[in-house]
C-alpha cells in the first residue's frame, strides 16, 4: 500500500473561483500553448483522478495504457509539467500544484 503525502504542501491546489471544471488560467496564462498534446493529456488525466489535495498515484505502465503513449513520451510529458510547476512528482506519487495566484 502506498502512503500518500503532500510533495509540495505550500502549493496545494484548490478549485478555481470561476465556474469552470478546469482552471481558465491554463488558457489565459498560456500554459496550453507551452504544451504538446501528450503533456496536456497527462495533465488532464492527473487533474481528473486527483483527490482533494491534488494527489494521485499511477504507475507508468497504467498511465501509458490509459493515455495510449509510450514510456518515453510519458517521461517527457511528466518532466515538462514539473518544469512548468503544474505538478510535483515523487514516484509513484503525483501532486497537481496550485497555479500562481492561488494563495495570493
Amino acid at each position: 500500500m502506498i502512503h500518500k503525502h503532500l510533495i509540495c504542501p505550500a502549493k496545494v491546489r484548490r478549485p478555481p473561483p470561476q465556474f469552470s471544471w478546469i482552471d481558465q488560467r491554463l488558457i489565459r496564462d498560456h500554459y496550453v500553448e507551452l504544451c504538446d498534446h501528450e503533456t496536456l493529456a497527462l495533465y488532464l488525466f492527473l487533474v481528473t483522478v486527483a483527490d482533494a489535495d491534488g494527489l494521485s498515484y499511477y504507475g507508468d505502465q497504467r498511465l501509458c495504457q490509459c493515455l495510449n503513449m509510450d514510456t518515453s513520451a510519458l517521461a517527457r510529458a511528466r518532466d515538462w509539467l514539473v518544469r512548468l510547476q503544474l505538478i510535483a512528482y515523487q514516484a509513484p506519487l503525483y501532486q497537481v500544484l496550485a497555479l500562481e495566484g492561488d494563495h495570493d
